[in-house]
């Protein structure tokens, strides 16, 4: 039978498909949150702690109230519920009460009919403080006076994998390290920015930036003392979050305030008050031990981690999960003896970051490898090839991997891609220095080195991880509705394109994300395209099982006869029937709750399947570097990705360069420098993140599409491998062209030029114990 009427007009699944806000996001037409305004609308603004460790002696707001068109100061006194909030552990105060725990925290909000009012309200409350010496190293907070009431250690995680007490064969070879990763910033483009205006029945309307609305809303609720039903949030337009958004910044604060006056508050960060107003990326130092036989086999990785979260918990139990259990990489190791710690210090609080742990422990066990492959004889991509994982193969937390793991097929392919040209030596700009035109091309040394990585995909660990979704079915039209945060991921493109490719409808309409509807989970942990994808995808499934059944119904068949071709049923004995034509006057609406494969918690040896699934990703950087200048030019990153199935090839090219750029920046550029506790670069003058000048070549050899069983479609998150082992291959592409052995990133002109220099008290010290597990 001939169907007709079936030409796709609108991309589908495996297909690119342009972003919607992408051509208003170019324009400067689309309405990101600090473009919110509304009727009435006052301006709330912070005031911030400008030491990292102190008592609050004293504390008034008074003269600050004296201020023609301050409307209201709040302090600690004034939070009608919960004084803490959290994301994992509520241990933070909305307002410092008597001490303060790390410089920026804030202490007073304020409330004013201008900015600049606001900002001179700032300047006028009176705040004295008793100074004290600021607990700053993750080491010595081990063994410290607790700077917090629940202590300085927020987790300690124990690997125990294989036989821990054997001894190591007489022939076998050890390599140690020491490793260290500074501080990296989000450096998202749109500062942190909300909107909150009361409602009539004593609650509250907040528009906001942020990756995970339903976790905030119960933050903000139970600060403010009401029901979660009183607080209804909607995402506003997001400029860029890569962890950085998943944490409560202004929420509670602007609510507070608009509660208060009884008037809509806006909220926007300076980009200096952003820097103190969001989680980093946690600062690490990593002790590493390889030991292997003397045909390259891994026969055991030791390894202590010590990760500085900061002043307060955040998600640093889980990122440290993330990097113990990743912490020998993508290889077969019989036996591990892993302890990662978390802890907390008076330091800028840090959460998530794209790579969330994996980024860190990357750096550390591929610069191993290479030191092993060294010490072997053995090529280093030879090395890495035989130990690599497979399907079926045991993890260090004793889980088998039952998915795809394509780790040699990623290698061969990287390895096998041409290198890029010799630069010509009259190619002044496309030296170290770039236009500053300070290298001399006698001084110039290319370097040539790969990095290979994976991650788990989606939450860990028992997590009760899910996603709800609805799809809507009227005249014709689809609606679909999540409450995803879409940040930049692309979620507002994929979830039109499942909904066509299950109901062969090009006119589909993503819903306003808001707390209307049930949690889609936190936009992290490479999750949305699993989780709120397929959420999407099994509520437009129930939808379309709907339809059948009304067609059945109508034409007295059964529903296993009807055949649903694109956007037709195909009815025996009888013409097709047009979808569209079939919804006209009929609503079909079903509402889903999608969960993953359970999982669950490590045991006291860090042992269990505590992971979903798993993603793969190898880089090659080459890389010019002036030795006498130290100067450095990353001129390619070729990669090859494991993706499972591509869903939009277009936006996995955007997520593949975006992730690398970040990768560039923490490699030779991007670091947060505190002293004592203290942050110094807080703007982007100081704080240097990649322009397009700065970015090499990406070369994206293969994306290798192996059909992740159990996923949706197939499909494996994205977002994060680009970011993991790209910093690792610059770094050892560097120390191939220098011969330094350069342990710490992001790499400095002074590490190169100067190695023996003062460069090395640079960033977080204390008592060596390595060898302690």
């Amino acid at each position: 039978m001939t169907v007709v009427g079936t030409r796709r007009r609108a991309p589908r699944v495996g297909e690119s498909a342009p972003r919607p806000d992408g051509v208003p996001k170019a324009q400067g037409r689309f309405a990101f949150g600090s473009d919110l305004w509304a009727e009435g609308m006052l301006w709330g603004k912070t005031l911030r702690s400008p030491h990292a460790s102190a008592r609050i002696v004293r504390l008034d707001v008074a003269p600050a109230l004296l201020i023609p068109g301050v409307r209201c100061v709040l302090t600690h006194e004034d939070v009608t519920g919960s004084p803490y909030y959290g994301l994992e552990h509520r241990d933070q105060p909305v307002f410092a009460r008597d001490v303060v725990r790390y410089h920026g925290e804030p202490v007073a909000a304020v409330a004013a009919d201008h900015p600049e009012t606001a900002r001179r309200a700032l300047e006028a409350i009176i705040v004295e403080y008793e100074r004290l010496t600021p607990l700053v190293d993750a080491e010595e907070a081990l063994v410290a006076d607790p700077i917090h009431p629940d202590g300085n250690l927020v987790r300690h995680l124990r690997i125990r994998h294989g036989a821990v007490d054997a001894p190591l064969p007489s022939d076998a070879v050890s390599v140690e390290g020491v490793y260290e990763v500074g501080m990296q910033d989000q450096a998202f483009m749109g500062p942190e920015c909300g909107l909150a205006i009361p409602s009539d029945d004593g609650g509250v309307e907040l528009y906001v930036s942020t990756q995970w609305l339903h976790v905030d809303r119960d933050q903000v609720a139970a600060c403010l003392g009401l029901p979660d039903d009183k607080v209804r949030l909607t995402l506003a337009g997001v400029g860029g979050a890569f962890g950085g958004r998943e944490d409560v910044s202004l929420q509670v604060h602007v609510c507070l305030l608009a509660l208060r006056t009884g008037r809509p508050i806006k909220m926007v960060y300076s980009r200096e008050e952003s820097f103190f107003g969001h989680v980093h990326r946690h600062p690490a130092r990593m002790w590493y031990r390889h030991s292997a036989a003397p045909d390259g086999t891994i026969l055991r990785v030791d390894a202590r981690l010590m990760f500085d979260g900061g002043a307060y918990a955040s998600s640093s139990s889980a990122v440290i999960a993330n990097a113990s259990c990743f912490a020998a990489g993508p290889y077969r190791v019989p036996i591990a003896a892993i302890d990662g710690y978390a802890m907390r210090t008076n330091n800028p609080p840090c959460g998530a970051m794209r790579g969330f742990g994996a980024v860190q422990t990357c750096f550390a066990h591929e610069a191993q490898m290479d030191r092993l492959a060294v010490a072997l004889g053995i090529d280093p991509v030879e090395l890495r090839l035989h130990n690599a994982l497979a399907p079926g193969d045991v993890l260090i937390t004793g889980q088998a991997i039952t998915g795809t793991a394509p780790v040699a097929e990623l290698l061969r392919s990287l390895v096998a891609a041409p290198l890029p040209p010799d630069r010509l030596a009259d190619e002044l700009l496309a030296r170290p220095g770039g236009a500053g035109r300070t290298a001399d091309d006698v001084h110039v040394r290319r370097g040539v080195a790969i990095a290979i990585s994976f991650k788990n995909l989606l939450f860990s660990e028992g997590f009760d991880d899910y996603s709800t979704a609805r799809c809507r079915l009227e005249n014709g039209l689809v609606t679909v509705h999540s409450a995803c945060a879409e940040v930049g991921q692309g979620f507002v493109t994929l979830a039109q394109q499942i909904a066509r490719e299950t109901l062969g409808i090009d006119e589909v309409v993503l819903a306003a994300a808001d707390t209307t509807i049930g949690s889609a989970g936190s936009t992290s942990a490479s999750r949305q395209t699993w989780m709120s994808g397929g959420a999407v995808w099994r509520a437009c499934l129930a939808v379309r099982a709907q339809v059948l059944a009304a067609v059945a119904a109508d034409r007295g068949c059964a529903v296993d006869l009807l055949e649903w071709i694109d956007d037709q049923i195909v009815v025996p004995d009888g013409p097709p029937i047009a979808v569209r034509t079939f919804s006209e006057g009929r609503v079909f609406e079903e509402v889903v709750e999608y969960h993953h494969e359970p999982t669950s918690p490590l045991d006291e040896n860090g042992q269990g399947n505590a992971h979903v699934s798993f993603a793969f990703a190898a880089h090659r950087a080459v890389v010019d570097v002036d030795v006498q200048l130290g100067l450095t030019r990353v001129v390619e990153i070729a990669t090859t990705q494991d993706v499972g199935r591509i869903l939009n090839p277009l936006q996995a090219l955007g997520q593949i360069e975006g992730g690398i750029a970040q990768g560039v920046g923490l490699a030779v550029m991007e670091e947060i420098v505190f002293d004592t506790g203290r942050v110094r670069n807080p703007s982007f003058t100081d704080y240097l993140i990649p322009t397009a000048l700065d970015m090499p070549l990406v070369s994206v050899v293969e994306l290798i599409e192996q059909p992740e069983p159990g996923a949706p479609f197939g499909a494996k998150g994205i977002g994060e491998p680009p970011t993991i082992s790209s910093t690792a291959a610059i770094a050892a592409a560097v120390r191939n062209a220098t011969g330094l052995a350069l342990t710490r990133v992001p790499i400095r002109p002074d590490d190169i030029a100067l190695p023996e220099g003062v460069h090395k008290s640079r960033g977080p010290s204390g008592p060596d114990r390595s060898g302690e597990l």
